[in-house]
């Protein structure tokens, strides 16, 4: 939860640790809940970090908000856990990171690139929401030679499975006439699953490496890959800053 933002009590109850948000909802209608002092039994009732939340006059710790940002190797899942034991972003960060992160959306398994990683649940909603228009951009290498008007089509919008998948822009950075490949550059708000690959699978091309080169303000800049760093403030603030600015 960022500064001068407001969370709903039982989250911010369950992500203490103390116990889960639908038995935090009983805790509240009981009336063992209390916000800077006051028993609270509103279940809308939402706070910032400053309040003061107890339960049965216990103080509860908040978690600080941390802000990662991962540069994403392929064959690496985006979740912080997998019951066949295949490697998770969260292996990337070291064990002394204390609070519990999870992606920002997510990258295919054989997708590069930059993936956010956080427990800021306000902010990581608001940048996966298509209605906030935060830019995704991919850099997509396909098999085959991309016309400017199959380029057109993907910012049009193309049906896969029954659902309309479209790009914000379209680049066509380099087609290699030898090789047969093209080297595409697109922007998504969406964040539908394998959306890009299924894109070209639309028109009858096959991905053949992905990656995200930019997540809103954010550039990978010299991380390389399996590296993360820690957001700046000023980051954090300029992803806020756009969802603020984008949102209709």
């Amino acid at each position: 939860m960022m500064s001068g933002q407001k969370e709903r009590l039982q989250k911010v109850i369950a992500k203490s640790g103390i116990t889960s948000r639908r038995k935090a909802e009983g805790l509240i209608e009981s009336g063992r809940v209390k916000v800077n002092g006051k028993v609270i039994t509103e279940l809308g009732t939402k706070v910032a970090q400053s309040d003061e939340v107890a339960v049965d006059d216990i103080i509860v710790e908040k978690e600080q908000p941390v802000y990662f940002m991962i540069n994403k190797p392929r064959q690496v899942l985006s979740t912080v856990e997998d019951d066949k034991g295949r490697k998770v972003v969260t292996d990337l960060l070291p064990d002394e990171i204390e609070q519990r992160v999870y992606p920002v959306g997510r990258l295919d398994y054989d997708t590069t690139g930059i993936l956010l990683l956080t427990n800021d649940g306000n902010l990581t909603n608001k940048l996966i929401h298509p209605k906030f228009e935060v830019d995704k951009v991919y850099v997509a290498k396909v098999n085959g030679e991309l016309s400017r008007e199959e380029a057109l089509q993907l910012k049009k919008g193309v049906i896969h499975d029954g659902e309309r998948l479209k790009a914000v822009k379209t680049r066509i950075i380099e087609v290699d006439k030898k090789k047969k490949k093209t080297k595409i550059e697109m922007v998504l708000h969406q964040g539908k699953n394998r959306q890009v690959r299924r894109m070209f699978e639309a028109l009858g091309y096959r991905v053949e490496k992905l990656k995200r080169e930019r997540f809103g303000t954010l550039t990978l800049g010299n991380l390389q890959p399996g590296q993360y760093r820690e957001l700046t403030p000023h980051e954090v603030k300029q992803l806020a800053d756009i969802t603020q600015k984008n949102v209709k």
